[in-house]
């Protein structure tokens, strides 16, 4: 995908970010994921890696915890901001990978898959690294990511129907590279106001590959669940939460 950078996803969608997503990540998702989070750095200061609109980083920051943010997209931070209490929270507007903020944080966290928007396992170390870097001793790196399932793809091809609506609907168009295990997508909405297109890249990783990058980074696995509630980790697991700790 030519001209693809680590905002080209948050500035096409962010108008219709907040909506896809509770559809598949819940306001109660968020809240589960907030309370998670808040219980590992109670009263601490806490890092969102792709903070994007802040659905998370909200909820913690009522909570009590000192939140901080990284996002590549000024159109995401924007529906941040436009949010209450949005305009509070410091975020800096960069690569996350480059981790470009100052100071020490008890928590550096990433949700949703964010974590794989990172396009090659160089910067997935390169993160890990400079999360390590800004963590004090005993620091948590916690990763909320899907576990890689290549049966979704036919030929490394797949099609999905996203939506059906009276006025419209949405296509999730997706070519996979086992190779470089990597998936670049379209969201195609189609409607009366003529096709819009949502790109979007990933690259994947299984569990074992991210414990090897945070061990390389000095981070180290301390536990793993297959939600926010602590469910209990397993080989038909079809998400993973895992907690990653500062030697």
């Amino acid at each position: 995908m030519d001209g693809y950078r680590a905002e080209t996803y948050g500035e096409e969608i962010a108008d219709v970010y907040d909506e896809w997503t509770a559809r598949g990540y819940a306001d109660s998702a968020a809240e589960d994921a907030a309370g998670f989070l808040a219980g590992l750095s109670p009263g601490g200061r806490a890092l969102e890696l792709g903070i994007g609109t802040g659905r998370v980083a909200l909820r913690l920051a009522r909570l009590g915890v000192e939140v901080h943010g990284i996002d590549a997209s000024a159109a995401m931070v924007a529906k941040l901001r436009a949010k209450p209490g949005g305009a509070d929270l410091p975020v800096a507007l960069g690569d996350f990978a480059d981790v470009p903020v100052g100071g020490e944080f008890d928590l550096v966290y990433v949700v949703f898959n964010t974590f794989f928007a990172l396009a090659s396992q160089e910067d997935q170390l390169r993160c890990a690294r400079n999360v390590a870097a800004r963590l004090r001793p005993g620091g948590r790196f916690v990763i909320e990511a899907f576990v890689p399932d290549p049966t979704l793809f036919d030929h490394d091809q797949r099609v999905e129907v996203g939506e059906v609506g009276l006025d419209q609907v949405r296509l999730d168009v997706s070519m996979h590279d086992r190779g470089s295990q990597t998936v670049t997508s379209q969201h195609i909405v189609l409607g009366a106001g003529g096709p819009r297109l949502y790109p979007v890249r990933i690259r994947y990783c299984w569990p074992s590959e991210l414990d090897l990058i945070c061990r390389m980074a000095d981070l180290h696995l301390t536990d793993r669940y297959a939600g926010w509630r602590r469910e209990p980790f397993n080989s038909a697991s079809g998400q993973h939460i895992s907690v990653y700790t500062k030697a």
